[in-house]
């Protein structure tokens, strides 16, 4: 793992030496963009060091626009489209859409079943996902009820529904097996407890977030905001998560 997968641990330096044994990691993002934003550069820095990661689009995205003329079925393409085109930036290897209606989403059974059988499908040793419990940050920014719940349908996926195999037993009948996750990095979180230093692979998150361009069609704004956004006292980019070790 690169040196700068350093982390800030109640004050302390803190190394993820962890993460060496680590093959696999998976994004969960309620929308298109919605990874790239939250975890794009660590994406970036882990397959730049051998993980493979697949990342899974859990809604459609079709309400993503202002305008209310928009043909939302050509959205849903548009974005999709655009979510692989920002993968090949961050070195991600595939994209799926679960394709759930976009500004409806609950974390029910069906919605855990989808992300159960991705989990033990894939076997991520680490996943990133929102943090269900940030409905609102310190800016005053409300986090979508997708993020949410997507957030909050990931981590009962990750433990207990992948690790039991009297949960959703079909999918074991079907030959998949069960998993364990053994790394949550929780991102837009109000209670971060990792930073990872993004410096080297900065451009690269840039350029998957300029791949949105139904979403962020000021390409000039984006640069300069997410310049402000992750630039830390110290001139370095970083990204902050809430790391839960499950396995430890």
């Amino acid at each position: 793992m690169p040196s700068n997968l350093i982390g800030l641990y109640d004050g302390l330096k803190l190394s993820t030496a962890d993460l060496d044994g680590s093959n696999r990691g998976m994004v969960i993002s309620a929308h298109p963009d919605d990874g790239d934003l939250g975890a794009g550069g660590t994406v970036a820095l882990l397959a730049q060091n051998g993980l493979s990661i697949r990342h899974i689009v859990v809604t459609d995205g079709r309400k993503g626009s202002p305008d209310p003329d928009t043909d939302q079925k050509l959205l849903v393409q548009n974005r999709l489209a655009e979510q692989k085109a920002a993968a090949k930036h961050l070195g991600v290897e595939s994209v799926r859409s679960l394709s759930f209606p976009d500004g409806e989403l609950k974390a029910d059974r069906t919605l855990l079943e989808a992300l159960v059988r991705e989990i033990r499908e894939f076997k991520p040793e680490i996943v990133f996902t929102h943090d269900p419990e940030s409905v609102t940050s310190g800016s005053g920014w409300i986090h979508h009820n997708d993020h949410r719940a997507t957030g909050s349908a990931v981590i009962d996926a990750v433990y207990p529904a992948a690790r039991d195999p009297l949960n959703f037993p079909d999918q074991i009948r079907d030959g998949l097996e069960v998993h364990n996750v053994q790394t949550l990095y929780l991102w837009d979180t109000n209670k971060a407890n990792i930073n990872v230093d993004i410096s080297e692979v900065f451009e690269q998150k840039l350029l998957a977030l300029l791949s949105h361009h139904s979403q962020f069609p000021n390409s000039a704004r984006l640069v300069n905001n997410s310049r402000i956004q992750w630039q830390d006292v110290d001139g370095r980019y970083r990204e902050e998560f809430r790391k839960l070790d499950l396995w430890a």
